[in-house]
């Protein structure tokens, strides 16, 4: 299994421009809340508890996440349970509201990484390597955690492999 550092390096990689590291500040925190309100319909009552796809999607991306780290495990998996609630709580809306909520998160999300990626000249990660639609969401913890001073002995060991953020990014040719 690949490490901590392994998978952020390999994502990281792709995300070299400022402006298309800030645009996943937004892009992805809105399509990982719109897969979750997406996915939490239908819901299902195990032992006294609402199960949904979400849930499942949420525990098995804590699992990896804690693998990797427990630190930031315990964070992520903190960050998907309020996905999912923040999901089930637009599920127990009417189906417009469900649905054009989900979807708009959803498409806006995409259209500002596709934007950010634009700044960038590369394409996403998760072209290349499926796992990145996984990482993205850790790779946006570990970059505000590195931007507030901490976890800076990863984001050198990250910038040995992946190169440091360009200070002046030129636009680059797409």
């Amino acid at each position: 299994m690949k490490s901590l550092v392994d998978h952020l390096s390999q994502y990281a990689a792709y995300h070299r421009d400022p402006r298309n590291i800030a645009s996943h500040f937004i892009g992805i925190p809105l399509i990982v809340v719109a897969v979750a309100v997406l996915l939490s319909r239908p819901q299902w009552a195990l032992g006294g508890l609402w199960i949904s796809p979400a849930v499942v999607v949420a525990l098995a991306s804590a699992w990896f996440y804690l693998r990797l780290e427990l630190k930031l495990g315990v964070l992520m998996t903190v960050l998907m349970g309020l996905s999912v609630w923040a999901g089930h709580a637009l599920a127990q809306q009417s189906t417009l509201v469900w649905l054009s909520s989900g979807l708009a998160m959803f498409v806006i999300g995409w259209v500002i990484q596709f934007v950010g990626h634009h700044y960038e000249g590369r394409k996403p990660a998760f072209v290349d390597d499926i796992s990145g639609l996984i990482v993205g969401p850790l790779f946006v913890v570990a970059e505000l955690a590195f931007l507030l001073g901490i976890r800076q002995e990863l984001k050198q060991e990250i910038e040995l492999r992946a190169g440091m953020v360009r200070v002046n990014p030129n636009r680059a040719a797409v």
